[in-house]
């Protein structure tokens, strides 16, 4: 491990520092279904969902999910669509494949035990050094890092860190640090309270110093710069992507849906059939229909305004407008079979995984009938 020099590291009481946080943790910390038990399992999961997810979205998928799937060998035998169904909503859809492909490494090749050394379990799909740090520390109390943004808040403002934190390489630096800190007879409880510390009381933008265990180790609450502190450059851009959308239905009521590819953005989720506008010239009810009928060979009614619908991924940002309409006459069934598409009733919707957008945009649907 390369050695980074961070001058509050050499004057900190590691104990004292340790033992306000840890008995802070244990009074304080959040009553949360994965810390019921530390199985590598669960841990696991958990600590996937959490990734760019806020905790009180997590919980119901987090129980949901371990009903559905209660060891590895359930969902490693899970078919995609059932998994899918089950991570419907939490959106970064790569994060459940990953878990899925990962967890049949385990079940394969390691007899259905999660790998409890670094080298082992940073092989698996979609284990970076925090969901390995994460699990080696909580589920098996092995002294390993778990840097994620809240971890690296707390220790830019404890150790007075001024790195950019968006900056990949400045991870080192913290991981570093939590390897000269952390507890070694309790890294479990060490790196979760780091995690919650960052999560409830070293917030953005304007700390609850007031009421911070380890404020008197703080080096920025010293300073004056806690509200400063972390420092972090890097600007996202985003694309805005104007979509029209439409949900069909034929003469049986039943309606019309097709499955994403199985690479890229939403991979073999259902939609509704959509295009992304860019004429300036018809309006996008006209245009819808143009392009369903040089797409797929079938004329369509546009109807009724549905609704409006923004979601925001981290790249780019969809503005969808909702109608509903009906396909007149029958799509030819090669065309189905080339476009992944397929008439399902409203029972039948409900066991297909949508992202978040199109399920908006069903529930607006719907809302208009009753």
């Amino acid at each position: 491990m390369k050695s980074f020099e961070i001058d509050a590291l050499h004057h900190i009481n590691k104990s004292a520092f340790q033992n306000d946080l840890i008995s802070w943790f244990e009074k304080e910390q959040r009553d949360l279904p994965w810390r019921k038990n530390q199985d590598p399992y669960s841990v696991w999961v958990s600590e996937i969902m959490l990734q760019q997810t806020r905790v009180d979205t997590v919980i119901p998928y987090y129980e949901r999910f371990m009903t559905w799937f209660p060891t590895m060998k359930d969902f490693a035998e899970a078919d995609e669509e059932k998994i899918l169904k089950a991570w419907e909503g939490l959106g970064y859809y790569s994060r459940v494949r990953n878990l899925h492909a990962a967890v049949k490494e385990v079940q394969e090749n390691y007899g259905g035990k999660v790998p409890d050394t670094v080298e082992e379990i940073s092989k698996l799909k979609g284990v970076g050094p925090y969901t390995a740090g994460a699990i080696l520390s909580i589920a098996y109390g092995k002294p390993e890092p778990a840097v994620d943004g809240n971890v690296m808040r707390v220790l830019s403002r404890i150790l007075l860190i001024k790195e950019d934190i968006a900056k990949p390489k400045t991870r080192k630096i913290f991981e570093f640090a939590v390897r000269k800190l952390i507890a070694e007879e309790n890294p479990s409880f060490f790196n979760q309270a780091l995690m919650e510390l960052g999560a409830m009381i070293c917030t953005p933008g304007t700390p609850s110093c007031l009421l911070c265990p380890v404020r008197e180790h703080c080096e920025a609450f010293k300073e004056g710069m806690q509200k400063e502190l972390p420092i972090k450059n890097q600007k996202k851009t985003s694309r805005t992507v104007p979509l029209v959308a439409a949900i069909l239905q034929n003469e049986k009521g039943e309606i019309l849906v097709r499955k994403r590819s199985s690479k890229g953005l939403l991979a073999n989720m259902w939609e509704f059939p959509n295009f992304e506008y860019f004429s300036k010239v018809i309006s996008n009810r006209i245009f819808f229909q143009e392009q369903f009928l040089n797409e797929f060979g079938t004329a369509v009614e546009i109807q009724d305004y549905v609704t409006k619908v923004e979601h925001v991924f981290s790249h780019l940002v969809w503005n969808v407008e909702v109608y509903r309409g009906v396909v007149c006459g029958e799509i030819d069934q090669h065309i189905c079979h080339k476009h992944n598409m397929k008439w399902v009733s409203k029972e039948e919707i409900k066991e297909l995984a949508f992202p978040v957008p199109h399920q908006k945009m069903y529930k607006a649907f719907i809302n208009m009938d009753e």
